[in-house]
């Protein structure tokens, strides 16, 4: 007990009580709330901050909002003697009550004008001021210098007029009309720019409603991605993908998607061979020209499928959607075929490649009756020792009113080729019209053969408006389909 006592003996003598115990929870409770009270604390200095910073951005916005409407108020009023006020529309904080605020006013919410000059430039209803030599209209050179200087603020926002505030500037009446016209028409460009960027495809791009097709496709699981570009002509843009499946159907692999370009300019010089195709001369007179180029569309994929059914080599049509063709793939691990034009073939290959050609074309007039209308060695394709025909958009029937002078052109192209490309079998442009058309044009002048095919045709056409109908094929049946065509159109 004596050891008790001394261990709590102050070395000053005064005893030292010891400390009344308490409980382990007591302690973890007093830690707990002191914690909880900081966060408090931190969370209300937090919330605190963030309620007067919205507060201040508040009343920034509406203080210019207040202001606009003072120049919106004093531009409507301008001088009239009867003035309209805004006021009830202003938005009013407790910070216009304060004294302090009465000092900060931005010029601009002053009647003052920084561009007007010292002295008054208002004239009188009479139209001048001053009397004798001294008189000045409202015609004065300074006068309407200054007044053509405050006018430029109503320029387009694009248009950068500088700032002129401090300086008496004046603009003559010709440089300010100068100034208007470029401004007017550097929008209407701008508009036309835009216009054109948001609606038309480009080399190697497409616009945005295309892409949204293109994205659909592949929300769709038609396809599974689509990788680029792989070639552009004057009148679409074609694209690599990777082919998916189609209500149960299995797409190729590799397909390409051939985006009709949306920029008439490319069809403006294409309008015959279309409008006196009879399959689409009706509907051609009803559309307006954007929609006949997904016309173009349509019309390749009914030539392709003629094509394929009659067992030409061409690629096989997947799926139209308006203005893109989805076609399989002519290559192989994303490298497309060459063109004849572009392909090594042995004098062998080239021979082989002569007497497919040949055979083709004959199969087209006879089994299909179609003629290319644009055969050369740009469309055809070199692929596992095969010829392939590719771009038959612009496909014709011989019944058109120019169809054989097409083939005429076809051959002439094919047999120039072929006979520059060393194969001695070719047959001259005369002698190969005659085999592919089995007509029995007599004739080595290219003029006096023109004349006799034109002979033909209008032959042709008579006979046609005398019958009022025109013998063909069949095409609606085996047709790929089309995804609907309702939605999104322009």
């Amino acid at each position: 007990m004596s050891f008790l006592f001394y261990f709590f003996q102050s070395p000053w003598g005064a005893p030292v009580l010891a400390p009344a115990p308490c409980s382990l929870a007591d302690v973890m409770s007093e830690q707990l709330a002191r914690q909880l009270h900081e966060e408090v604390s931190n969370t209300y200095i937090s919330n605190y901050y963030d309620l007067m910073l919205a507060q201040m951005l508040q009343m920034e916005f509406d203080r210019e909002f207040d202001t606009q409407l003072r120049r919106e108020e004093k531009k409507f009023n301008g001088d009239s003697k009867v003035s309209i006020s805004f006021e009830n529309y202003r938005m009013v904080h407790p910070y216009e009550d304060s004294d302090s605020s009465e000092d900060e006013v931005d010029w601009q919410d002053t009647r003052h004008d920084p561009y007007r000059a010292d002295k008054p430039t208002t004239t009188p209803k009479k139209g001048f001021v001053g009397k004798g030599k001294n008189i000045t209209t409202k015609h004065d050179e300074d006068i309407c210098g200054r007044k053509n200087t405050a006018r430029m603020d109503n320029f387009a926002p694009e248009v950068q007029v500088g700032d002129g505030i401090g300086m008496d500037l004046k603009l003559s009446n010709q440089v300010y009309n100068a100034l208007k016209r470029h401004c007017h028409t550097e929008q209407r460009r701008s508009a036309r720019l835009h216009e054109k960027k948001e609606h038309s495809t480009a080399e190697q791009a497409v616009d945005p409603r295309t892409r949204l097709l293109m994205y659909k496709m592949v929300n769709a699981g038609i396809l599974e991605n689509i990788n680029g570009c792989i070639s552009t002509g004057k009148e679409s843009v074609v694209f690599h993908a990777n082919g998916g499946s189609f209500e149960e159907k299995i797409v190729p692999e590799e397909c390409v998607l051939k985006v009709f370009k949306t920029t008439l300019n490319e069809f403006k010089n294409r309008d015959k061979y279309i409008k006196d195709d009879y399959r689409f001369k009706n509907r051609f007179s009803k559309l307006n020209p954007r929609k006949i180029i997904r016309l173009w569309a349509e019309k390749e994929m009914h030539n392709l499928t003629r094509i394929k059914k009659a067992g030409i080599p061409c690629p096989e049509v997947v799926i139209l959607k308006k203005h893109i063709l989805v076609m399989s793939f002519i290559g192989k691990d994303h490298v497309p075929a060459p063109k004849l034009k572009d392909a090594i073939l042995s004098s062998e290959d080239m021979k082989k490649a002569y007497y497919q050609v040949l055979n083709m074309m004959q199969r087209l007039y006879q089994d299909c009756n179609l003629v290319h209308a644009d055969l050369s060695e740009y469309n055809m394709l070199w692929h596992d020792g095969q010829v392939w025909f590719i771009d038959v958009s612009q496909s014709i029937e011989p019944t058109h009113p120019h169809g054989l002078e097409f083939l005429f052109r076809d051959c002439r192209n094919v047999a120039t080729f072929f006979q520059k490309a060393g194969v001695a079998e070719a047959l001259s442009v005369f002698e190969l019209f005659n085999t592919v058309s089995g007509l029995q044009i007599n004739s080595d002048n290219e003029a006096d053969f023109l004349a006799q095919i034109e002979a033909l045709e209008k032959r042709n056409e008579d006979h046609v408006q005398k019958s009022g109908k025109k013998i063909f094929m069949d095409t609606s049946e085996g047709s790929p389909p089309q995804l609907n065509t309702d939605d999104d159109d322009d």
